[in-house]
Parts: structure tokens; sequence; C-alpha cells
């Protein structure tokens, strides 16, 4: 499940792309902010007592080195690993950019999925809005079927194969652990960025402080 959760969510974002000609704004902001606060949660509960049970405050480092991994890697993708594109949407040519960062940052957050239940439904939840704005984004460029299909299933592998590769790679614990603290600090990034951005002049809204209330305890529940 580990492997397929965040593949199936991708491809459910593609579809509903295809199938969803426009979401409202609302109903976005609302399974953005779920997602960030299952995120921070997952993160919080999973990662960070994993990380710092050992007493070594040297994977704050790390973990600080994730945030800033994150600023840099949204500097190519223009925002949309918050479920938006600050980008133009009559852009000429393939976003190769937005592509790799996007890539990369699945391929990261991938690699400790393997040993956190919670975090890979977070994951998961989270890349359905990332691949419903990025296919809409291609569908709307006019791009090829074919062009569509793939592009997309390159990306929906990255985070299995990150989750491959670490497992089948053998990492000792003293090299995961730098690698949980780095993809802590990206989440944390994502999340708190997530959470923050899906409130309007950040003014109080009942029904994204009850879904992000669901998102924290659902999480934790995990």
């Amino acid at each position: 499940m580990n492997y397929l959760l965040p593949f199936i969510a991708v491809l459910i974002g593609c579809l509903a792309a295809f199938l969803v000609k426009e979401v409202s704004r609302q109903r976005m902001k609302l399974l953005l902010a779920f997602s960030g606060a299952f995120l921070l949660s997952a993160v919080a509960t999973e990662f960070l007592p994993e990380i710092y049970e050992t007493g070594d405050a040297r994977y704050g480092i790390y973990l600080i080195a994730g945030v800033f991994v994150q600023i840099i890697l949204e500097f190519f993708s223009k925002g949309a690993e918050h479920g938006h594109l600050h980008v133009h949407q009559d852009v000429a040519r393939f976003p190769y950019a937005l592509f790799v960062s996007l890539c990369i940052h699945a391929f990261l957050e991938g690699m400790p999925l393997q040993t956190a239940d919670g975090m890979t439904y977070g994951v998961a939840i989270h890349k359905i809005p990332i691949a419903f704005i990025f296919t809409g984004f291609l569908v709307s460029n006019k791009a090829s079927l074919w062009k569509i299909l793939l592009v997309i299933g390159l990306f929906s592998i990255m985070s299995p194969l990150g989750s491959f590769i670490a497992q089948h790679a053998e990492f000792s614990m003293d090299a995961m652990l730098p690698i949980k603290a780095l993809v802590a600090g990206i989440v944390l990034h994502v999340s708190t960025t997530l959470i923050l951005e899906s409130s309007d002049g950040h003014q109080f809204n009942l029904a994204k402080m009850l879904v992000m209330l669901a998102g924290a305890f659902l999480a934790f529940l995990l």
C-alpha cells in the first residue's frame, strides 16, 4: 500500500482533471487545508519523535535544510505543491523545470514512506490536487493526450520509486534519519503553507477549521 497509494492518488487527480472541468475555489481550499493539517500532524507524530529520539541536535540542521530545499524547488515548480500554479496558462513550451522540480519533490518525500503509514496517506491526499492542477494546466495548453499520460505516468511513479530505492538500497539508520529529517523539513514547509494559504486574509472560517481538525485527528489515529 505504501507504493500503491501515492501512485493511485496521482491517477485520481489526473482523471478528475479530465472529468471535472472546474472545481470551486472554496472546495479546493478545503481539500488543501485538510491535506496540510494531515501532513503536519503526521510529521509531528511520526517523523519528529523518531528523528529526535537519539537526542542528537544535528538532525535539526537537516530539517532546516529540507525547508530551504523546498523553497528552492518551489522557485521552479511555481507553487504546484500548494495546489495552484503561479504561471501563465498559455505557456508555449513544456514547463520542464516545473515538471523536474515536482518529480524531485515526489521522489524525496517517497524515500521514508516504507515505514510511515500515516505519512503515506498524507502524501497521497496531497498528490491529488497537485495532479489535478498540473493535468489541467497541460490540457489548457493543448498538450497531446500521449504527452499528458507520459508526464503524469512519470510523476506518479516518483514517490514509489523513492520508497523502493530507500528500502532496497539497505540504508542504515545513520543514513535514513538525515533523510527523514530532510523530508520532515520539506513536509513542514508545504503543510504550513497549505494551511496559511487556505485562509482568506487570515480570517476565521469554521468550515476550514473543522476540516483541519479532522485532518490532524485522522493523521494522529493512523
